[in-house]
């Protein structure tokens, strides 16, 4: 395993950082940042609960002395609300153009401090320290930062690469399987998109049990696959919406389940939707599908998309982020590791997925 990870886009390159158990690094390489000791760090209250204390003990014996702002658990804080909230809470603690602003957290936290580091003082320098797996493979590379809008999710942000990503496999010994489950369902996204091979290392044993070490060799796998397409299009202006695979759907059916389905569960969902519409509309074949249906559901990730298909997801359905007018850009694969972008009318799109779905419904018992 290689150490690190640089993020090439030439001026604004930065370096992601791959660690266990390295607090007082960490602590060393934020207060080096640091302009005259002053640290913002956004977090909530779970992140806080469990590694807050360890990292304002890390920064102290830097000396520096933080200020935390401390947010609820859950999507509900990437709201304006919030954004608000840290806007007065970090300009109150006497932050200039140099005071940094670390995401320490999910991606919850990672989209609403980096939309927050983006605007105030128009654009703090801003640090990513994702302590979920689906922040550390995903999220917290790329520069994107999003609140929610009440007609769907990450509607409203702004794209602000980091300094540099602190990724340390270590914060997700806390986390439950549930959530660790749902961070795979991330890395299996990568995979089918990039690097099939990576699909059976998912399913080892180690990574399932939540082992730090062996969960940092997929993390690297997975961020080196993000960070290039990063590279080749910042802007999500063309490749980067590969990296929207299982999303079209999955947004929807997570906006629909109102918290009754993680992220990752949602994506899983969305993606084996996908592979199927790949079936009828790319050219992949039944036997690649199965592949990846098959690892989502070793790890424990929920394939049954189809009766999740109500009249809330269509609707939606209807107010993604990537449409353009009437039709969607959906993320189809022609094979394992060969997606493309397909623009597909939403009806047809509805219609499409509505019959897969009776399909799917009759083959099964």
């Amino acid at each position: 395993m290689n150490d690190s990870h640089t993020v090439d886009l030439g001026a604004r390159a930065y370096p992601v950082y791959f660690r266990t158990h390295a607090r007082e690094e960490l602590g060393a390489r934020l207060a080096a940042l640091a302009s005259h000791h002053r640290l913002v760090v956004v977090t909530d209250t779970t992140v806080d609960a469990l590694h807050g204390d360890a990292l304002r003990e890390a920064l102290a014996s830097e000396g520096v002395s933080p200020t935390f702002l401390v947010v609820p658990s859950g999507e509900g804080s990437k709201s304006v609300e919030q954004a608000s909230r840290l806007w007065d809470a970090a300009l109150s603690a006497g932050i200039d153009r140099r005071t940094p602003v670390v995401g320490f957290g999910g991606g919850v936290v990672g989209d609403l401090a980096g939309f927050v580091a983006s605007t105030l003082l128009r654009g703090l320098p801003f640090v990513q320290v994702p302590t979920t797996l689906m922040a550390q493979v995903d999220a917290s590379v790329g520069g994107k930062t999003a609140l929610d809008h009440a007609l769907g999710k990450n509607l409203i942000g702004t794209f602000h690469q980091p300094r540099f990503v602190f990724i340390d496999t270590g914060y997700l010994e806390t986390l439950d399987e549930r959530q660790r489950r749902s961070g795979l369902a991330e890395v299996l996204k990568h995979a089918a998109i990039a690097e099939p091979a990576l699909l059976d290392a998912v399913t080892d044993p180690g990574v399932r049990a939540g082992d730090a070490v062996a969960l940092r060799g997929i993390v690297e796998r997975a961020v080196r696959i993000k960070a290039a397409i990063v590279v080749a299009d910042e802007r999500e202006t063309g490749l980067r919406m590969v990296l929207n695979f299982g999303h079209t759907l999955g947004h929807a059916l997570e906006a629909a389940a109102a918290g009754a389905l993680t992220h990752g569960e949602a994506v899983s969902l969305g993606m084996v939707a996908a592979l199927r519409l790949s079936e009828r509309r790319a050219g992949l074949s039944p036997a690649a599908s199965a592949r990846v249906e098959d690892a989502l559901a070793a790890v424990g990730l929920p394939t049954d998309w189809g009766r999740r298909l109500d009249a809330a997801a269509r609707q939606h359905l209807g107010h993604d982020k990537k449409s353009r007018g009437d039709r969607l850009s959906v993320v189809l694969l022609q094979a394992l590791g060969e997606p493309a972008v397909v623009p597909i009318p939403l009806s047809e799109y509805i219609e499409t997925l509505t019959a897969l779905a009776a399909e799917n419904a009759r083959k099964t018992p």
